[in-house]
């Protein structure tokens, strides 16, 4: 015999559990199953699912999904079998009852619980993807958004915009639809098996040694030294911007960098997060002497001529693009970086050398920035010149061997 006070205790429980906090399976489900259609035969899984409604009322409702055709699935016993995967999640001991809401809510809840913990300029791209999906989905239901739905997207955007810009944007709604799957809005996944344009990466400007001499011998103070220090290190132009005087430690010819700048002139942590720290040349550290001396260690490294630290766009826009235009080169500030990757190849540096300059978390990263043709290569193009023009059989060319110095740095290039 239960007490009065657990009986009371018992039915407390039992009406906070129809309110929503109970396990939504009232009992095991084998869900239905028929074929439907004339041309193409399909089967389709029918099931009940539970949803808790905005006012916080769990509502149950049937489910139904085409689950593939008669030629995928011949037999009855196994389509039962692909819907018995999705019945397995209801028939769970830990299932409870999904909330529900369309895209554009989740998108605005995504937007103000997880998107301020992203970088300022991750957000501006991700605001313009928000707004171009909320387009396209906002209005359905979360829980009725699947692969057909967002592929038929896809194909909308194609005569619109460019592949990038697609792959970009369904970049988004996968941090998107992760989140809500975290949130147990939904437990599939819309975004598994797309098909998405294919993206070519355009090839970027690189400035070699002689570009980057021309450059700094038309460039007056402090831009000269700016693109110096740019090409020897590689930097990116925000770390340009966010270097201060007690940053360069001349006597030991050490640069560090500890932050960046954004395009208010905030100051932030450095892309991966952590500074660097690595040598700099005995004549950049001349270069950077009269910067330096009689200065506090927390002023600015770089200054504008109205004595302002430096913003990242408006020092290339004002400074480097239009001498670039005067010396009839292409590129922008990121030349540098792919200019300092390249003669890092060319020197045969150590990987690990190569990531900690540049800044790069991925080795892979690092070898998209490298524009040059190996040693190697240039032997193999001789040998096969010489093969196909006629001037000598295979037997009387040498054969191939890379040497020593390649063959211990698979990755390794010298500049063409």
């Amino acid at each position: 015999m239960l007490s009065s006070e657990q009986v009371i205790d018992y039915c407390a429980e039992s009406s906070s559990q129809r309110k929503g906090n109970s396990l939504a399976r009232r009992r095991y489900q084998k869900g239905q199953l028929f074929l439907r259609g004339k041309r193409e035969r399909v089967w389709v899984g029918r099931w009940l699912e539970d949803e808790i409604s905005p006012s916080g009322e769990i509502v149950r409702h049937h489910k139904s999904e085409v689950l593939g055709t008669l030629k995928q699935f011949p037999t009855k016993r196994l389509a039962q079998r692909e819907l018995d995967t999705r019945v397995t999640v209801v028939n769970s001991p830990t299932y409870r009852a999904r909330p529900t809401a369309t895209f554009r809510q989740l998108a605005e809840r995504w937007q103000v619980k997880v998107m301020p913990n992203h970088a300022e300029s991750t957000q501006r791209s991700e605001k313009s993807d928000i707004k171009a999906l909320v387009a396209a989905l906002g209005d359905g239901m979360v829980k009725d958004i699947n692969t057909e739905c967002v592929q038929d997207v896809v194909a909308s955007w194609k005569g619109t915009c460019s592949a990038k810009t697609i792959r970009n944007r369904i970049a988004t709604f996968r941090l998107i639809w992760d989140k809500a799957k975290t949130w147990n809005y939904v437990a599939h996944t819309p975004y598994e098996g797309l098909d998405l344009p294919n993206y070519v990466r355009a090839e970027q400007p690189s400035f070699k040694p002689e570009d980057v001499t021309r450059i700094i011998a038309a460039s007056e103070s402090p831009y000269n030294v700016v693109w110096a220090l740019t090409a020897e290190c590689g930097i990116r132009r925000g770390e340009i911007a966010g270097l201060n005087v007690g940053d360069v430690f001349l006597s030991e010819c050490v640069i560090e960098v500890r932050r960046s700048v954004t395009k208010k002139r905030q100051l932030k942590s450095p892309k991966n997060g952590k500074p660097r720290v690595f040598p700099i040349s005995s004549k950049l550290a001349e270069r950077l002497q009269p910067l330096i001396e009689g200065r506090t260690p927390d002023a600015p490294l770089f200054l504008t001529a109205m004595g302002k630290r430096l913003e990242p766009d408006n020092f290339v826009k004002r400074h480097l693009t239009p001498l670039l235009r005067k010396l009839g080169m292409a590129g922008a500030c990121h030349g540098f970086r792919h200019g300092n990757a390249s003669a890092l190849d060319h020197l045969r540096a150590p990987m690990r050398v190569r990531q900690d300059r540049l800044g790069h978390h991925d080795p892979e990263t690092t070898m998209l920035y490298t524009h040059t043709v190996s040693e190697d290569e240039r032997t193999v193009a001789e040998q096969l010149g010489e093969l196909f023009a006629g001037g000598s059989s295979q037997d009387s060319l040498p054969k191939f061997c890379p040497n020593e110095q390649t063959a211990q740095e698979p990755n390794s290039q010298a500049v063409a």
